[in-house]
């Protein structure tokens, strides 16, 4: 029995040994995985760690500063507690943070801890602390990568790296620094700090709190977001056909008299904002501009907007006026204008200046595309090809007809066209004199064509007005050209369109000229009916062609004869007329002896009658003569027609019948007879 007991004795003074020795290198050995780190707390058997003090260096009860990599460790029994943790594990995209929970006190008036040597990124804190590390936000961060820190010295965030993607800017706010020099939006340019990756540089250097007039281009950046704020703001686009203006908000006051800063160089198109600081760059509307393209500036030293570029297109030029260059003198005004003086008596412009002085330039642009300033330059487009001013119904014209009244009384109104035309070495006095083409049409040509009208309407009559349209449209004409030479602008042309009177006068007018259009087609159509007969006679003549031939050489055939007989006949005709002449000369001698013997018989029958009259008076004769005509059988006794009445039968009837009518002689034909007279010689 005793051995039995003294067995289990010993059996169980061996499993204590056992239980003991376990208990003693579980306590002793501490094995370390290959991404984890032992913290340890010492428990007793050491020194009291210093007042305020969190974690504890070696030989000091605590929390030990010090920690324990992978692997296998053999530590004084019952002494030290003990901890594991992960490796801190930075990502490619990201940046650790740090926070210090033990170490000295950061002085007065800074945000982060200093920065100190020796404790690899955090990973010694004992260096750390030995070094004089102070609590609290660290500047240095911690890149990409695995990390031995001690969690319960430092308490390490992970945030995104600082990524500026393309077509943006960084704009940094450090949060820790010197004050802004008074009068200065933007804290000053240091050099060094690596694009805000080396915030101790940047504040050892004297960097200042504050908006920086320094940013981030496009890239991925490790910066501490503790200490610098970082936001993004879109690059400046300035798109084809737009021009970028430019408003610095910092640097030098802009003096009162000056509409645009003064040109600088050296800021690479305001991307180095501290360069056009350096150079003396002035506040407010500067004076370069960009051209299209992307510019990564700070927005806020700088505010762009965007204009649209100056185009002067074919038949244009363009007409600046600048509000920068010297003052000019009287002297420079004077030789600008010789010019004008020599062409014209009045309207002389002293405002037109060479370049580099302020005003309007002499010289006009041509057509081309120019990125101007217009706040340095006002461009004023001129069309130099004809423009056309219109006073006529319609949505696009300018401007309504003309409503005038004539002498006698009778709205009218006119439908006008004026066609002007500015020169282009004359459209700098142009604009000097009126401003600008829209100023021209709507105060002077406008007026100047409506007063026009007015007065040469009212001086006649509607009807003559219309028809006098040519001279009424030479008058306008020629006043407006007289006019407009006043404003540099040549008068192409003024036409008269159209004019529109009452309808009741029109009417008249429109019977007056029906009745005349009647007339002349009346007159027309009677020259056509002769046209027509002279087209049908030629026609019938052209028809007839062949017989006109047979006819024409019929013609000609007889004209052979004829000659052929008139030759014969010439010939017979001489030979009759020799023998002719003969008989005539006889016949002659005869005819005259005849005739003297009838002379005479007459002359002596002649004077019997006379003798008779005397003596038995006219009717007695005329009695005797026909008793004589009957008896010879000269006269019908009994007539074709007998007539008869109730008296005056027998001879006095027929002599009554005989001389009131025509009877018939023995030769068949009808004579008056003669009328007896009656003498009226009483004492024969």
């Amino acid at each position: 029995m005793e051995t039995i007991f003294s067995h289990i004795g010993m059996l169980l003074l061996i499993m204590v040994a056992f239980f003991a020795l376990v208990t003693l290198v579980y306590n002793s050995a501490v094995v370390v995985g290959g991404r984890q780190i032992a913290i340890l707390e010492r428990r007793w058997f050491g020194r009291k760690m210093p007042q305020g003090r969190v974690v504890a260096m070696k030989g000091e009860i605590g929390v030990q500063a010090r920690t324990l990599g992978p692997g296998f460790h053999l530590l004084i029994p019952f002494l030290y507690r003990k901890n594991k943790a992960d490796f801190t594990v930075i990502g490619t995209d990201e940046v650790g943070l740090v926070e210090s929970i033990d170490g000295n006190a950061i002085p007065t008036g800074k945000i982060f801890a200093k920065v100190v040597g020796g404790h690899n990124s955090f990973q010694d804190g004992e260096a750390f602390i030995t070094a004089g590390g102070e609590k609290g936000s660290q500047i240095e961060v911690i890149p990409p990568g695995n990390y031995r820190i001690n969690p319960v010295l430092f308490r390490v965030t992970k945030v995104p790296i600082t990524k500026i993607d393309p077509g943006t800017v960084g704009v940094v706010k450090s949060e820790d620094g010197a004050p802004i020099d008074a009068g200065r939006l933007l804290a000053k340019r240091v050099q060094g700090h690596s694009a805000f990756e080396n915030g101790d540089v940047f504040l050892k250097n004297g960097g200042q709190k504050g908006p920086q007039i320094e940013i981030l281009l496009p890239g991925k950046y490790r910066i501490n977001t503790n200490l610098f704020k970082v936001v993004t703001a879109k690059a400046v686009i300035i798109p084809p056909d737009k021009v970028g203006m430019v408003t610095a908000l910092d640097g030098s006051p802009l003096p009162e008299t000056e509409f645009v800063a003064k040109q600088v160089e050296g800021h690479k198109d305001y991307q180095d904002a501290d360069a056009f600081l350096t150079q003396g760059g002035q506040r407010g509307p500067q004076f370069d501009v960009l051209r299209p393209g992307t510019y990564y500036i700070n927005p806020l030293m700088f505010d762009i907007t965007t204009d649209d570029v100056a185009k002067v297109e074919r038949g244009q030029v363009a007409v600046v006026v600048s509000n920068v260059g010297e003052e000019p003198t009287e002297i420079t005004k004077e030789d600008a204008s010789v010019a004008v003086e020599a062409r014209l008596d009045a309207g002389i412009e002293r405002y037109v200046v060479p370049k580099g002085y302020r005003g309007v330039q002499k010289e006009a642009v041509g057509p081309g595309v120019y990125y101007l300033n217009r706040r340095a330059f006002i461009p004023y487009i001129i069309d130099t090809t004809n423009i056309t001013i219109d006073w006529e119904e319609g949505d696009k014209t300018k401007f309504d007809p003309l409503s005038v009244v004539s002498g006698d009384g009778f709205p009218i109104s006119v439908s006008v066209k004026v066609i002007i035309r500015v020169r282009p070495d004359q459209a700098p006095y142009m604009v000097a004199k009126i401003g600008s083409i829209e100023n021209l049409v709507y105060h002077v040509i406008h007026p100047m064509i409506d007063s026009s009208f007015r007065n040469q309407a009212s001086s006649t009559s509607a009807m003559n007005f219309l028809q006098d349209r040519q001279d009424e449209q030479e008058k306008a004409e020629e006043r407006t050209r007289r006019e407009l030479e006043k404003y540099h602008v040549e008068c192409v042309s003024v036409l008269i369109c159209q004019i529109s009177l009452p309808q009741d006068l029109m009417d008249t007018q429109t019977q007056r000229i029906i009745a005349q259009q009647k007339k002349t087609m009346f007159e027309e159509q009677q020259k056509a009916e002769y046209s027509r007969i002279a087209t049908e006679k030629t026609r019938a003549e052209a028809n007839k062609q062949g017989d006109l031939m047979t006819a024409e050489i019929g013609v000609k055939i007889a004209e052979q004869n004829k000659t052929a007989t008139i030759t014969n006949a010439s010939a017979e005709g001489e030979a009759t007329k020799l023998k002719m002449t003969g008989e005539a000369e006889g016949i002659r001698a005869k005819g005259e002896a005849e005739g003297r013997a009838i002379e005479a018989k007459g002359l002596a029958a002649a004077k019997a009658y006379e003798e008779q009259r005397k003596a038995i008076g006219g009717d007695g004769i005329v009695s005797i003569e026909v008793v004589k005509q009957l008896a010879e059988g000269k006269i019908k006794v009994t007539p074709d027609t007998l007539i008869q009445g109730g008296d005056g039968g027998g001879l006095s009837g027929l002599l009554s019948l005989w001389m009131t009518q025509k009877v018939t002689s023995p030769n068949g034909s009808r004579e008056e007879a003669p009328r007896a007279e009656v003498s009226k010689d009483t004492t024969a």
